[in-house]
């Protein structure tokens, strides 16, 4: 999740491939292939980077594109993201590190809190996940350490994502989480998983109290799943904050993906004797089409709202209340390599994108271009 207040068009390169024998515990699926009992403890190696370069259409001064976490500076290749892992699996073990950096990393971890001298982001957005786990029973698996948050749709590696950009409410959602989760596969169709963490996307602690999620991944055909998400605590002032949503996953005919999900969120207010609580609501939807073995098309519209400034803050009296569109185009000339390409448009009702062309340094629309390479090693 973005902090408050972030700095959007854009050309991408990068570096990462899926191995199809290493557990992956992605936010937007938290899908994991546990070992097989009589299977020997392995731990194997691989790295990723994603360089980029972007025009924003506003052309920000500072070069920070606002509201966003993917292609964050504007007009200069840099690397979106970089990481190398480490990724363990064995009879009732398993466990990733993989260390980050990045401009994305930059902007994600930005809001790390700063409480006593050995918290903060210097170190946390160097753990894109630390976690180790233990298969309690078959189907059962308790991890614990820094790891891939469990609400939504949209995971954090762009390579693993219909889009190149992240959604609104995907970049103001956790992304990561720290703490104790449990992930039961109950039926083949059916996984559940419950989480206790610090906070809303903090791994230093920023009170003293700790935040519960669920997760419920239902598989009613091979091609659809649907999940219901949920995270709730106190956060910043003792308020408590409730967030959950729903999300969708299907394939509608051999090569056209759908991938949907709507959240909504609320927060108790700090003065309740005008208003017990405040709101904030996001949704957004994709299409993938996969025209070719090595061309594909991507589309997505997306809505985002927190008038009351909850979790974006904008300087504005009338907050966040954004419509938005993208295109994308793939090209995959080689397995490990993929060049992405995405053209993205956000409107909101009031002028909240730095613009240096506009009047006040603010407008109502932003754009951005990209393309992007990917390999995994």
């Amino acid at each position: 999740m973005l902090p408050s207040l972030t700095i959007p068009l854009l050309l991408a390169i990068g570096v990462a491939a899926p191995r199809p024998d290493t557990i992956v515990v992605s936010r937007h699926a938290d899908t994991v292939t546990p070992p097989s009992a009589d299977t020997a403890t392995v731990v194997r190696v691989g790295a990723f980077v994603d360089g980029y370069v972007a025009y924003d259409r506003g052309r920000p001064r500072a070069l920070d594109r606002a509201f966003t976490t993917q292609a964050a500076r504007h007009g200069e290749f840099n690397v979106n993201l970089a990481f190398v892992d480490a990724v363990l699996t064995g009879p009732r073990v398993r466990g990733r590190v993989a260390m980050q950096a990045g401009t994305s990393v930059q902007v994600n971890y930005a809001g790390e809190p700063r409480i006593g001298a050995t918290s903060g982001p210097d170190l946390a957005r160097l753990l894109q996940e630390a976690w180790a786990g233990y298969e309690v029973r078959p189907g059962l698996w308790v991890d614990a350490g820094v790891f891939f948050s469990n609400v939504g749709m949209e995971g954090w590696i762009s390579s693993d994502h219909p889009t190149y950009t992240r959604s609104l409410v995907a970049d103001y959602s956790p992304y990561y989480s720290s703490g104790v989760r449990a992930t039961w596969q109950a039926t083949p169709r059916l996984t559940v998983r419950a989480d206790v963490v610090n906070g809303w996307q903090v791994i230093s602690e920023q009170n003293e109290d700790k935040s519960l999620g669920a997760r419920v991944d239902f598989a009613p055909t091979p091609s659809t799943t649907v999940s219901w998400y949920a995270l709730g605590g106190r956060e910043v002032g003792a308020r408590l904050r409730l967030f959950n949503g729903v999300g969708i996953k299907t394939r509608l005919a051999p090569t056209v993906d759908v991938m949907a999900a709507l959240d909504v969120g609320r927060e108790d207010a700090a003065d309740t004797l005008r208003s017990p609580a405040h709101h904030w609501y996001g949704g957004s939807a994709v299409v993938r089409w996969q025209a070719t073995p090595a061309v594909a098309l991507n589309a997505r519209v997306e809505r985002y709202a927190d008038p009351e400034q909850v979790i974006v803050v904008t300087g504005t009296t009338a907050g966040m209340r954004t419509n938005g569109a993208s295109l994308g185009v793939d090209l995959q000339p080689a397995a490990r390599l993929l060049w992405r390409t995405e053209a993205r448009l956000l409107h909101d009702d009031s002028p909240i994108f730095p613009d240096r062309a506009a009047r006040g340094g603010l407008a109502r629309r932003n754009g951005v271009l990209l393309t992007a390479v990917t390999l995994r090693l």
